[in-house]
């Protein structure tokens, strides 16, 4: 599930400069989205590249001058939502009945007024209209009174499937309380802070959700032979890695080693704690949801999946692929009986772990213990495919 996390930065945030303040913590610490009053659309989009959410609502605007007004009408958030103002956070009273309802008959409409709803959770009776506008709401923003559990499980589990449910928080730990409650989690939350640190912890609480956790084990190696010359890659990505991390590289997509990042200082040449080089151009690579790419197919803005000796595992940006003619290895691993093998580059940079620790490969030798990624299923396209294949 693809988490996303939202900013609200409405009115009662307070004037333009602390909306603008916190806007811009956001866009640093990398929000999916930001919710706004509708006549401060325009100003978002020229702070920076985000999703803009507009509450539709005839509340009090700021005094802006001409231009900025032209702005302001020209701009079109991506999504409307209601309910600001209204019966969804209490300032108009719930209808008796809901068909009545004017948040509701505005989502409803078929010209695009609203994609969105925002509900406070007073009590049962708030709970049941968001379940309604759900059923209508590509969005259903839901903010707890006083921060509970139980609301959250009761939408989670009734409307979950319906609708991509938002769940306000006012720190990273109610982010990550919200992700995970049912196990399913909400599909995104709304933070109502100014605080930057705050906001990059509640990213970074969005980031680890979606992230998945690797069943390293370790393959017995059989053959470590020259094969000539080879075009290796060497992925050099937007980011640093740490001293136990690496990516998941192999010549058959079953079994996937474990190549350090070139993070370690060498007699030879400085440390790269960015680049991994991984091995010829027809190999896998790992990417981050769970499929492979082959080496060869890899450009700057691509996305790699970065892993650590635990199974821990994050992704990283592509920032250049480097394409050479080098000598290498053939490096043949049992697993479990089953036999992998991939091609790495001849050269005493390049390491990969065993159970011994980080080796070079120009040390490896038959007996030694390799970590790598073991799954049975076969690849199309780097989609795993219920369908027999043979690599040899």
């Amino acid at each position: 599930m693809t988490r996303a996390v939202w900013l609200k930065a409405d009115d009662a945030v307070g004037d333009w400069d602390e909306r603008r303040k916190r806007i811009t913590a956001g866009l640093e610490a990398g929000v999916d989205w930001v919710l706004v009053d509708e006549h401060d659309v325009a100003r978002v989009r020229e702070l920076g590249d985000v999703n803009v959410a507009a509450f539709r609502t005839g509340g009090d605007v700021d005094v802006i001058d001409d231009a900025e007004a032209d702005d302001a009408e020209d701009a079109e958030p991506d999504a409307y939502v209601v309910g600001k103002n209204g019966e969804g956070d209490g300032t108009v009273d719930l209808p008796g009945d809901l068909s009545g309802s004017a948040d509701l008959s505005t989502l409803r409409r078929d010209d695009d007024r609203a994609q969105g709803s925002y509900v406070r959770i007073f009590d049962e009776d708030y709970e049941a209209f968001a379940e309604t506008a759900a059923e209508t709401a590509e969005y259903t923003i839901v903010v707890g009174e006083d921060w509970t559990i139980i609301p959250l499980e009761n939408l989670i589990a009734r409307i979950g499937e319906e609708t991509t449910l938002i769940a306000g928080v006012t720190t990273a730990e109610e982010a990550q309380t919200a992700y995970e409650t049912l196990e399913l989690g909400a599909d995104a939350v709304l933070l109502d802070s100014s605080d930057p640190d705050e906001i990059r912890e509640t990213v970074g609480v969005r980031d680890e959700a979606e992230r998945e956790t690797l069943d390293l084990q370790s393959g017995e190696v059989l053959t470590v032979e020259r094969a000539g010359s080879a075009d290796r890659v060497c992925v050099d990505t937007g980011s640093l890695m740490d001293h136990d991390e690496g990516m998941l590289i192999g010549s058959m997509s079953r079994g996937l080693v474990f190549v350090h990042a070139e993070t370690a200082e060498s007699p030879y040449v400085a440390s790269r704690p960015f680049r991994v080089n991984a091995g010829a151009v027809h190999a896998y690579i790992r990417t981050p949801d769970g499929g492979t790419k082959y080496l060869s197919e890899l450009k700057s803005g691509d996305e790699v999946q970065i892993v650590d000796l635990d199974g821990n595992t994050r992704e990283a940006v592509v920032g250049r692929v480097k394409i050479e003619k080098r000598p290498m290895f053939r490096v043949e691993l049992d697993v479990d009986g089953d036999r992998v093998e991939t091609l790495i580059q001849n050269a005493e940079t390049v390491k990969v772990a065993t159970t011994d620790g980080r080796k070079a490969v120009t040390d490896l030798e038959a007996g030694d213990e390799i970590k790598l990624y073991y799954g049975a299923e076969a690849r199309h396209f780097g989609e795993a495919v219920e369908e027999s294949i043979i690599e040899k």
